[in-house]
């Protein structure tokens, strides 16, 4: 594989790695592009495989339903990739969702509460020099 990305990354999650160059040569690289693949484009990729064809298809209408935001929960939990090949991009309940963000959040450092990602309580009016609350 020459290259390395999100698609690579998905596939080699998957247990399907050896798609990936095949993906990336026709064009599917990037997770929104590989949303539209259905049956004839994994012919054209070369998945004969009846099984991996399935579970390439139950991933992409995940991919659909669910957002590609899903495989980047999938790549940055380290337990989803242990233990079965039969990952499908599943992104956590949606009550759940807050939690898993603030956590991912917490874990790389981000603070939105702090700047740039928030303003302070009292802003400065630049046109009339008045404080706004």
């Amino acid at each position: 594989m020459a290259v390395s990305n999100i698609v690579c990354e998905w596939l080699r999650a998957l247990g399907l790695a050896q798609y990936a160059e095949s993906f990336l040569d026709n064009g599917y690289d990037d997770l929104e592009i590989c949303k539209q693949v259905g049956d004839p484009d994994l012919d054209a990729i070369g998945v004969e495989n009846p099984s991996h064809r399935h579970k390439l298809l139950k991933s992409i209408r995940s991919l659909r339903e669910k957002g590609a935001a899903s495989v980047y929960f999938m790549l940055n939990d380290p337990n989803s990739l242990s233990g079965s090949m039969e990952i499908l991009c599943e992104t956590p309940p949606s009550n759940d969702l807050e939690m898993v963000l603030g956590e991912q959040l917490e874990t790389d450092g981000v603070r939105l509460t702090a700047h740039p990602y928030s303003t302070p309580k009292t802003v400065r009016d630049s046109s009339s020099g008045m404080e706004s609350r």
